[in-house]
């Protein structure tokens, strides 16, 4: 992705929920893209996809796979990729899963429309997936409508649905939301787990640093619809440089503080996408800012090779803030 900016046109103003995103990934890897709502996480993601097309909105940039540009690409020929080269998990199952249709019905159509099979080898595909994803007696569930699953089956439903077709990139939407812990971590293992038989890249969506502590390679935060640091997973967790990522590493919960430790949330909310704030756009809800975060745009620079930061601190004021406050709640 090279600098991707997706903006909406809307009454009220131009929305920018994507301004500015670029990254890149390779076969067999993970990457965390980490932000609060509203920060631009699934926008791009959908505009990946082709899901968000310039009818609805402005996009500018480019979405390069396998040589091609997505976002110049036809619908047409978006169709022939989407579901056969890049698979998606959508945020709610629930509403990603059709009410009236059976699940093995859904997951055999979308082989269907991109394999020469016929209806009942994909449906024996279909019960196959199930049995890879975990499902117990795949062969009666797969007859069932997807209100007879319960939502971390729904969500398995929906990982073997979108991994049906081998595709060779897996964009994962919130993949853990509510779901209770122990679900969450099988989700996540299931996912590493067919990554590495498939040599898929993949890309788990979320909001909670905690969840992808342990599954991915890089990760990615975004705050209004920019890319605010990115780097390998122990730059961010063990030498995070923006002041956005260490009040996210500060508010996960930990089993073996105090029980009189509070959380520290992050004060504020997020900016309107229509009326970003000048400067940098964390700025109003930071602690450490100063005159220039209020005028001037820091860029995404690199702080040490891969690891980027967008901040107008000094790195021995990152280091020594990080040592001092992060770290000790860490």
């Amino acid at each position: 992705m090279r600098d991707l900016r997706v903006h909406f046109p809307t009454d009220d103003g131009l929305v920018k929920a994507v301004d500015g995103v670029t990254f890149s990934i390779m076969p067999g890897e993970t990457l965390g893209v980490v932000g609060e709502s509203g920060s631009g996480k699934s926008v791009s993601f959908l505009t990946v996809m082709g899901l968000i097309t310039a009818r609805q909105a402005q996009i500018q940039g480019e979405v390069i796979f396998e040589g091609v540009d997505l976002v110049k690409l036809p619908k047409e020929e978006m169709r022939n990729i989407r579901g056969l080269k890049i698979g998606m998990v959508f945020q709610d199952p629930m509403t990603s899963l059709h009410p009236f249709y059976k699940v093995g019905n859904q997951i055999a159509e979308a082989i269907l429309a991109h394999r020469k099979v016929g209806k009942k080898e994909a449906m024996d595909q279909a019960v196959d997936m199930l049995r890879r994803v975990g499902i117990p007696r795949p062969d009666e569930r797969a007859r069932q409508y997807p209100h007879e699953f319960s939502g971390g089956m729904r969500q398995r439903a929906m990982i073997a649905m979108a991994l049906s077709l081998n595709p060779d990139l897996l964009i994962a939407d919130e993949p853990t939301t509510a779901l209770d812990v122990t679900v969450q971590a099988q989700i996540l293992d299931l996912i590493d787990r067919l990554k590495q038989e498939f040599n898929a890249a993949v890309v788990i969506i979320t909001h909670d640093l905690g969840v992808v502590a342990e599954h991915c390679d890089n990760i990615q935060v975004m705050y209004a619809g920019k890319a605010v640091e990115y780097g390998y997973a122990r730059d961010i967790y063990y030498d995070a440089d923006h002041p956005y990522t260490w009040g996210l590493l500060q508010s996960i919960a930990r089993v073996d503080a105090p029980r009189t430790e509070r959380l520290k949330p992050i004060k504020g909310l997020p900016p309107s996408l229509i009326f970003v704030p000048p400067g940098c756009p964390f700025h109003p809800r930071c602690p450490y800012v100063f005159d220039r975060c209020r005028t001037e745009v820091p860029q995404l620079l690199p702080v040490d090779g891969h690891h980027a930061s967008a901040c107008h601190l000094s790195l021995e004021d990152k280091d020594r803030i990080f040592k001092e406050e992060v770290m000790v709640h860490q």
